[in-house]
């Protein structure tokens, strides 16, 4: 499967009052690992989105599971792929190392979704494109 790689230095303002980070940072960072993944896939969400006529690809699970913390000034490594391709949906898998260590385990479901034309203003779900998921199952 296609994989991308993020380096993310902690910042100062990434973490609570205990000095570790603040648990929806992840989610932050995962929403831009997605953005990345897509990118470097050759589908940067600035030009997919009007091209593919969608509204987005939102979230309808997430499921996070902390190992060990990460506190300022660590540098993180996060992979990031597809892990499961559904008809209109897919589960986003972010794995957060420090060093070799696995800090945080993340599975997010987003949807992919245009303008429902019976309901102004709704979303609907729409296919997932063939090109898009075979470039994100491609191993390289």
């Amino acid at each position: 499967m296609f994989q991308h790689q993020t380096r993310i230095i902690v910042q100062w303002s990434d973490c609570d009052p205990a000095g570790i980070v603040f648990f929806p940072n992840y989610l932050r960072w995962c929403d831009d690992c997605t953005s990345n993944l897509f990118a470097a896939a050759g589908f940067p969400f600035h030009t997919l989105f009007p091209a593919q006529k969608i509204i987005g690809v939102p979230i309808v699970d997430v499921r996070i599971q902390f190992k060990t913390s990460a506190a300022f000034g660590a540098e993180l490594l996060v992979k990031t792929s597809v892990a499961e391709f559904r008809r209109s949906s897919f589960v986003v898998q972010h794995h957060f190392y420090k060093h070799e260590v696995l800090v945080a385990d993340g599975q997010i479901t987003r949807v992919w979704t245009a303008a429902d034309p019976a309901k102004p203003g709704a979303m609907k779900s729409r296919p997932l494109p063939k090109e898009i998921v075979e470039r994100l199952s491609s191993k390289s």
